[in-house]
């Protein structure tokens, strides 16, 4: 079971959904450029941003709520930057200190409070030009220098407030946006050179890649995987 509600409407700028999930043993979690606030059985702690699957390993049927932070912005709410966090799990303890240890008090006995608790730390600061180079790569450029052209900073500058604020550089960011282009059009795919073509992918053999990096599967196991689901 996986459920999703749309965040208030005071933290759409930063959030993207509020979620639910029941556990299924051997579930599989793939990279979406994105970072995770959670509340699973005993704890509560933030997935970072990841480069390759996670399989879980909580037991299977814990229910496990969480909200979801639009690529670049979980810096606003949490106060570190999303490199620190980087294919790690880190409890809001950790993380926040004693602020984080009363959080997570609050929080394993009401979940649902997860939007007051980023709410009550969210900054209204935003990076403009890191948005509009985010909104590039999303709409399937196919290369990062196509995304960076233009917007008037230095490119290493840009890129290094690019992977602080997302986790990982653009050209990362570029691969996951892809493969999850691939998992949206999926229903709509004859075969996997169309799924490919679809997402923005070179050739099915750069799907292919791309997969097995980030997914640990082949795309033909996948993506029948994900269309099941």
């Amino acid at each position: 079971m996986y459920r999703e509600s749309p965040a208030p409407a005071h933290l759409r700028d930063a959030v993207r959904c509020l979620w639910q999930s029941t556990v299924t043993p051997g579930k599989r979690i793939v990279p979406d450029g994105c970072v995770d606030l959670m509340v699973a059985g005993e704890r509560v702690f933030v997935a970072g941003p990841d480069t390759g699957h996670w399989d879980t390993a909580l037991p299977g049927g814990t229910l496990v709520h969480g909200i979801r932070f639009r690529p670049g912005h979980a810096p606003r709410a949490l106060g570190v930057a999303a490199a620190e966090l980087t294919d790690q799990r880190v409890t809001l303890a950790d993380l926040w200190g004693s602020h984080g240890a009363a959080a997570t008090d609050l929080l394993l006995h009401r979940p649902a409070a997860l939007a007051d608790v980023v709410a009550g730390r969210l900054s209204r600061e935003r990076d403009p030009l890191l948005e509009t180079l985010l909104a590039r790569l999303d709409d399937g450029v196919a290369r990062v220098s196509e995304a960076l052209a233009g917007l008037g900073v230095g490119e290493r500058q840009l890129r290094r407030r690019f992977t602080l604020a997302v986790g990982y550089g653009p050209a990362t960011y570029l691969r996951v946006a892809r493969l999850q282009r691939a998992i949206a059009g999926t229903h709509r795919a004859a075969d996997l050179a169309s799924l490919a073509a679809g997402a923005g992918y070179a050739d099915q053999a750069h799907l292919s890649r791309d997969c097995r990096d980030l997914t640990g599967s082949t795309p033909r196991a996948f993506f029948r995987l994900a269309l099941a689901a």
